[in-house]
C-alpha cells in the first residue's frame, strides 16, 4: 500500500516539473542523434606501391559485455552545502537492480527514489518534512559504466517559512525550488532514454563500424562503402574482389578497440577521403574520423657507374664510307658519352684545329 501511495504522490507532483524534465530530455537527446560527429581529421601521404595504415582507435567501442547488467547503471544524488566551503556529501545511490543506499541515518525513511526509477526513467529525489538543514545545491548523477555515459542535472533547494514565497523557477543555469518548511519536496531528474530505462539483449548488433571512401567533390553521405564490421563478428565487404583483398580491418577489432584500415599496394586510384564511422546505437555513440589520403608517384633514379659505360672502338672501314659531317657528329657523341676514357681512344677525322675568335 505504501509504494502505491508514493507513486500517486510522484504522479501528482511531477506534473509541475514538465518544463524541467523536457529541458533535460532535450539536452540528452542531442547525444542520441544518429548523425555521426567528426572528432578528428588527418592528412596521410604515402608513395605508390606502399602499405598505409589509417588508424582509428576508440576505447569506448571495446566489446566488454558481461553478466553484471544490474550493476552497470547507477544514479546517485549529492548535496553541496554553502557552509562550510560548499562541502559535498552523498545523499543516496541506486543501481538498476533496485538496490538503494542512503548514507545519512537522519534521512532514513525521509529521503528516497521511486522503486520504479530505472523502468520509468524518473530519478527524482523525494524529501519529506523539509527542514532548514536540507537547504543546498543538489546534483542528480546518472552513470552508465558500460556505455561510459555520465549525465548530471543540478537543482537548488531553498526553504521558506512563508507560503507566499513558495515558487519554482529557472535561474539560467539550474532549477530553483523554494519549498515551505515541513512540506514534501520533489527535486526533478527525469531521463527516459532507452539507455537508462531498458537493457537490450542484442547489444552486439547495436555496435558497428564501417569505412567509406569518397572521391574529390563527393559528399560523405554519398561515399562508397568499403567494409562493415559488427561486434557480433559479422563482416561485410563491398566493391570488386581485388579491392576487398587490399583493404581490410582486423577481425579482433572489437576486442581490442582498434578499427584501423590497412591498404596494401597503394595506387593513385586509391586517393580520396576515407572515413571511419563508429556507431553504438544502444549507447548513443556516433563518431567519425576522416583521413585525406594522397598517393605520391615513386621517384625512379637510374644511374650507371663509370666503369660500366660502354667503350667505342673506331672502325676504319665504317669511317671511310661516312661524310665529313657525320664523322664529326660521331666524334661528339663518343666524347659526350665517354668522359672517363683515355684521349687516345677518341677518333679524330680532322687534322686542322678549329680557330675560334673569342672577341666575336
Amino acid at each position: 500500500m505504501k509504494p502505491e501511495r508514493e507513486d500517486i504522490i510522484f504522479q501528482a507532483l511531477l506534473l509541475i516539473h514538465i518544463p524541467v524534465a523536457c529541458l533535460f530530455t532535450a539536452v540528452s537527446g542531442q547525444f542520441g542523434s544518429s548523425s555521426s560527429v567528426v572528432v578528428a581529421g588527418y592528412n596521410v601521404s604515402a608513395p605508390a606501391g606502399s602499405k598505409v595504415l589509417l588508424q582509428c582507435v576508440s576505447g569506448r567501442m571495446v566489446w566488454t559485455r558481461d553478466q553484471l547488467k544490474d550493476r552497470q547503471r547507477v544514479v546517485h544524488w549529492d548535496m553541496y552545502r554553502a557552509q562550510p566551503d560548499y562541502a559535498m556529501e552523498r545523499v543516496l545511490d541506486m543501481y538498476s537492480a533496485g538496490e538503494q543506499r542512503i548514507y545519512n541515518s537522519y534521512n532514513q525513511g525521509r529521503v528516497g527514489l521511486s522503486h520504479r526509477a530505472f523502468r520509468d526513467g524518473n530519478f527524482s529525489l523525494v524529501i519529506k518534512d523539509v527542514t532548514m538543514n536540507d537547504r543546498g545545491l543538489y546534483s542528480c548523477n546518472l552513470h552508465h559504466l558500460y556505455c561510459h555515459l555520465y549525465e548530471t542535472i543540478m537543482v537548488q533547494l531553498n526553504v521558506t517559512k512563508s507560503r507566499r514565497k513558495e515558487q519554482r523557477f529557472w535561474d539560467g543555469h539550474k532549477a530553483v525550488y523554494v519549498v515551505l518548511l515541513g512540506n514534501t519536496a520533489v527535486l526533478p531528474c527525469i531521463n527516459r532514454r532507452n539507455v537508462w530505462t531498458d537493457w537490450s539483449d542484442e547489444e552486439e548488433d547495436q555496435q558497428v563500424v564501417h569505412w567509406d571512401r569518397q572521391s574529390t567533390g563527393v559528399r560523405h553521405d554519398r561515399a562508397d562503402r568499403l567494409v562493415d564490421l559488427y561486434a557480433s563478428g559479422e563482416q561485410r565487404n563491398y566493391g570488386p574482389l581485388f579491392l576487398q583483398r587490399k583493404m581490410n580491418i582486423s577481425s579482433q577489432a572489437f576486442s581490442e578497440g582498434d578499427f584501423s584500415l590497412s591498404i596494401t599496394n597503394l595506387r593513385p586510384t586509391d586517393q580520396g577521403m576515407y572515413s571511419c564511422h563508429l556507431h553504438h546505437h544502444y549507447c548513443g555513440l556516433h563518431e567519425r574520423r576522416e583521413f585525406q589520403v594522397t598517393v605520391e608517384a615513386p621517384v625512379i633514379q637510374a644511374t650507371l657507374p663509370a666503369k660500366a659505360l660502354p667503350k667505342f672502338y673506331p672502325q676504319p672501314s665504317m669511317r671511310s664510307s661516312r661524310s665529313e659531317s657525320s664523322s664529326e657528329e660521331f666524334e661528339m657523341d663518343i666524347a659526350d658519352g665517354n668522359t672517363s676514357e683515355q684521349p687516345a681512344e677518341k677518333v679524330h677525322t680532322s687534322t686542322q684545329p678549329k680557330v675560334i675568335d673569342l672577341d666575336k
